[in-house]
């Protein structure tokens, strides 16, 4: 078993992978009485075939998390429930990820964990079943304004590809979902190869490890392939963008939403790491509410509390965005698309925050290290390597304002901008 030590947060880092391709990270930490786990698959919502190529429905990797957990004769909820254990799972464009905390039974949860992601169990009776609750679940979406606005700038961005659809799918895709497709998916992309098990909290690594052994010794897998799931944009330019669409609903105020799509691509972990780091960065100087452009928005009423802005990195694609509540729809697009083609004069001006920011973001991550949840949330997939948390510290406060410099210039392009809103009726 491979060891990381960061000494600077008295941490030691455990993790290997098992002959038959599972991935397992371990994290003891000193002190604590919870554990914490996740089992995550890279099979997420923008994975829209099986391996020999034939297509799959919008919404297989939603529906296959809700069906994971319920066996002929039990419901793995009901397992952890009489453990002591509080579960969840939850299904993203690029993972699906299965998770519970406890204080107690260590060993047997973990054990409930793995049997049941590993071990499908559909039926005719209960897809359809769950394709009703799951319809039902699409419609709340849909009457969401929130959900309805960030899925628009998707929609937006990325008009040729899965992350124009919903995660749920939509009803029309359920409808084609069935118990032999659920299996095909489940045994394509739920092999050993494409899981990590991650844990943080009070454990032993030795002893922890061995329990996972002898729980994966008992099961037969296929030979890992040694191939990654993938994903690649339709058009990697991002020459595909619709520059602006709106929707009509009842809301009490109309919204806005300014979308950012990146171009920039790369599969090292590090760099994507850095990267992603630096965008965010930046988006901190120029959109941070102690800033002077927060300032100015707000006091000429074009934005509000509301106001919120991100970026997003995943496996083959990354995006921003600028949201907000407003009668003022077109001064908040304009000003948002004057700084995003000002941003380097914009970013110079204010560069005399670039270490307070850094420093706070820095203080953030430090305060998460309390929280196993966030320890092992923050890096779940493959795609990003053997990173952990504590690396992310280390790569933050190493990046100099050169670096932010740099990412501004070729991420900051006001030809990849486009708007979504959605006005009151």
């Amino acid at each position: 078993m491979e060891t990381r030590t960061y000494s600077e947060f008295n941490q030691t880092v455990y993790e290997t992978t098992l002959e038959n391709g599972l991935r397992v990270r371990l994290i003891p930490m000193t002190g604590f009485h919870k554990t914490y786990a996740m089992l995550t698959t890279d099979f997420g919502a923008v994975d829209r075939s099986l391996p020999d190529g034939q297509p799959i429905p919008a919404g297989m990797a939603h529906f296959l998390e809700h069906k994971l957990f319920e066996k002929a004769d039990h419901d793995a909820f009901d397992l952890f429930g009489a453990l002591g254990a509080d579960a969840n799972a939850f299904t993203a464009f690029t993972q699906t990820s299965y998770l519970y905390s406890t204080t107690g039974h260590f060993k047997e949860n973990l054990d409930v964990l793995l049997d049941f992601v590993q071990t499908p169990y559909f039926t005719d009776q209960t897809v359809q079943k769950e394709i009703g609750i799951i319809s039902q679940e699409i419609r709340m979406y849909n009457d969401n304004p929130d959900s309805r606005l960030y899925m628009g700038m998707l929609g937006n961005l990325y008009p040729h590809d899965p992350l124009a659809d919903d995660i749920a799918g939509t009803e029309e895709s359920l409808q084609k979902i069935t118990p032999e497709l659920l299996y095909a998916a489940h045994a394509a992309y739920y092999q050993p190869e494409y899981l990590t098990l991650q844990l943080a909290g009070n454990l032993d690594p030795e002893e922890t490890l061995q329990w996972i052994k002898d729980n994966q010794a008992q099961k037969a897998f296929k030979a890992p392939t040694g191939k990654a799931i993938t994903f690649e944009v339709a058009d990697p330019t991002g020459k595909d963008i619709l520059p602006y669409r709106h929707l009509t609903m009842p809301v009490s105020r109309p919204k806005v939403i300014v979308g950012l799509r990146g171009v920039q691509s790369t599969t090292d972990p590090r760099v994507r790491l850095k990267r992603q780091l630096a965008i965010s960065l930046m988006l901190e100087l120029l959109f941070d509410d102690t800033g002077r452009h927060y300032q100015d928005l707000y006091n000429r009423g074009i934005i509000d509390d509301s106001f919120s802005f991100n970026f997003e990195s995943n496996r083959g694609f990354n995006f921003a965005l600028f949201a907000t509540e407003t009668e003022q729809q077109a001064a908040f697009r304009d000003a948002i698309s004057q700084l995003v083609e000002n941003a380097s004069v914009e970013l110079a001006a204010v560069k005399d925050q670039f270490m307070m920011l850094k420093n706070g973001i820095l203080g953030r991550l430090v305060g998460a290290l309390d929280s196993p949840e966030t320890v092992v949330n923050r890096f779940a997939t493959r795609d990003m390597g053997s990173l952990t948390i504590f690396d992310e510290i280390r790569t933050l406060k190493a990046l100099t304002w050169e670096e932010v410099e740099a990412v501004a210039k070729d991420f900051m392009e006001p030809e990849r901008l486009t708007v979504y809103e959605i006005d009151a009726n």
